[in-house]
């Protein structure tokens, strides 16, 4: 029978679901009570939310989804919920593990698909989303820029040509 302790978990799962913009399934298996609780504020400054509960639970907040990651729900398993930044937390995750040296990320969900452990790693390498937008004008940019040099050295040349020739001239 269920309780209405697992009713209420179930329901605040299913709303951060779909609350959230990617979902990652962790295995923090080794981390301490403190560890956990300085990751839950370590996220939270993110954008992101860790939230442990059983397996069977996350199961049914999933829905259909739970048939895709079933492979993956078993043992100890956390969800990270990414809310604004969909790798900001993720990074802080996986240096949080990488420095405890426990846990690591067993997959996750981005866009509707589905990302196994390498690919959620990979993911993680990724620049901040300010960074590749600074780097998306830069090469926006270039172009412009390099046609405004090549203009401005045929200017130059001409000026330095007549000056050349006032020169000689005195």
């Amino acid at each position: 029978m269920a309780t209405q302790k697992k009713i209420d978990t179930v329901t605040e799962l299913t709303d951060k679901l779909s609350r959230a913009k990617t979902f990652v399934l962790a295995d923090y298996r080794g981390l301490k009570h403190k560890q956990l609780e300085e990751l839950h504020k370590l996220l939270k400054k993110s954008g992101g939310e860790f939230v442990v509960a059983k397996n069977r639970l996350f199961k049914r907040a999933l829905g259909d989804k739970a048939k895709e990651l079933e492979s993956h729900l078993h043992e100890t398993t956390a969800l990270l919920f990414n809310y604004a930044d969909e790798v900001a937390p993720l990074k802080e995750l996986l240096k949080f593990f990488k420095i405890a040296g426990f846990g690591k990320a067993k997959a996750g969900v981005f866009g509707g698909q589905l990302f196994s452990e390498a690919d959620v790693t990979r993911l993680s390498t990724i620049p901040p989303r300010q960074t590749l937008l600074a780097q998306l004008a830069g090469q926006l940019n270039a172009p412009i820029q390099g046609l405004h040099y090549a203009m401005n050295w045929n200017l130059q040349k001409l000026v330095y040509g007549l000056n050349a020739i006032v020169e000689n001239k005195k």
